[in-house]
């Protein structure tokens, strides 16, 4: 980490340290019981993570998103679903409420969110809409100063958690010649019609906190509509390209983690007796994965300092998600190779980020979405 200032590197220092004597303690048990610890999330607000990029006078820390990913990769490399809680939060729940809302919505919502004392989900994904958000089917109407939803989503983070605040939901509020127009609206917990349906039954990520929501003649007022009228669409995309470093830099911590572990494992098993770290074609696998952790690291930080620098990033968001998500998954899949039957137990992290590496490729915006986005940088419109 030789590019990151002195600053950076005691950001880093701390977090890992926490990860390893507080979340990670704590991981096997989340992960079997599917629960996610709100304790621990406690203390990561009182650490000030959630405010990290964010300025203080909402009460954040007035960091930026490099910061923000350091956080995350630190504790990705021993819990992804705790970061992934930590990346929902700040990238989907509090930073559209500080991109786009108004002065009264930010002094409103933002305090407690980036203290982590409150989360919020943003509900974009339905059954027929993912990548292709143009294919949104929830609708809001206008009755007197009111919205009226009606609408499913699925996959939403921190949707259901006890300290879960409001959501802000992607709806098409209107038509333009032809075009569908959508909206953000944003949705408290417990309004009546909007419904927080039973927790998913997750290949991984088991102790996040994720559900589908209905909305069944749910009614917000007028002045909860987030942004401009019909830029929904547009500042979905934008909330999308920042969260794609975060979660880089997640996939990169998943990545890290597998071969710290491997490495560890590799050093301590004998094989016909002698280490299996004396094998070459141990060693090869190793350094396959060290040099997958390196580039993956290497693209989210240069995508995170264009993005705090105020230059152009989401063709490097979307390298850095691209290389880092098939890092993360193709190291934990050698992780457990190198622990053979062992890797194969929940009790050993490297099974958990094998089964929670794979929705990495997926989770805001597929491995394709990628590719296509930088295809399109090249100039080959399809």
């Amino acid at each position: 980490m030789e590019d990151l200032t002195e600053e950076e590197r005691e950001l880093a220092a701390m977090v890992r340290e926490f990860a390893e004597t507080v979340v990670a303690p704590r991981s096997y048990e989340a992960d079997r019981t599917h629960t996610l610890p709100m304790d621990v999330v406690a203390q990561m607000g009182e650490l000030g993570l959630f405010g990290l990029p964010f300025p203080e006078e909402y009460g954040g820390q007035g960091g930026d998103y490099m910061a923000l990913g350091l956080a995350i990769e630190a504790i990705g490399r021993v819990d992804q679903s705790l970061a992934i809680t930590l990346e929902a939060g700040v990238s989907l729940g509090a930073m559209p409420v500080y991109r786009f809302g108004t002065e009264e919505q930010k002094r409103e919502l933002l305090p407690d969110l980036l203290a982590g004392r409150a989360l919020a989900g943003f509900g974009l994904t339905e059954p027929e809409a993912g990548s292709d958000a143009g294919a949104t089917r929830t609708t809001a109407r206008l009755d007197g100063d009111e919205w009226v939803i009606d609408g499913s989503k699925q996959f939403i983070t921190n949707s259901g958690t006890s300290i879960t605040r409001f959501v802000t939901v992607t709806a098409v509020t209107g038509a333009e010649g032809g075009r569908k127009e959508i909206s953000t609206i944003i949705v408290p917990n417990g309004t009546p019609g909007f419904t927080v349906e039973a927790p998913y039954d997750k290949v991984g990520w088991n102790a996040s906190d994720t559900h589908p929501l209905t909305f069944t003649g749910a009614r917000v007022p007028a002045g909860n509509l987030l942004g401009d009228r019909g830029t929904g669409f547009r500042s979905f995309l934008s909330i999308l390209d920042e969260g794609r470093i975060a979660i880089a830099a997640l996939a990169t911590g998943a990545a890290e983690g597998c071969l710290e572990a491997a490495v560890e494992y590799a050093k301590n098993r004998t094989v016909f007796g002698s280490a299996l770290s004396t094998r070459q074609n141990a060693q090869f696998t190793l350094a396959r994965m060290r040099a997958r952790v390196h580039t993956a690291r290497l693209a989210w930080h240069h995508a995170a300092r264009l993005r705090d620098s105020g230059r152009p990033f989401a063709e490097q968001a979307a390298i850095a998600k691209l290389v880092s998500g098939e890092a993360a998954m193709d190291n934990a899949r050698d992780a457990t190779q190198i622990f053979g039957g062992n890797g194969f137990m929940n009790e050993f992290p490297v099974a958990r980020h094998y089964r929670d590496s794979k929705i990495l490729e997926i989770g805001e915006g597929t491995t394709e979405v990628q590719l296509l986005v930088i295809a399109r940088s090249l100039g080959l419109a399809g």
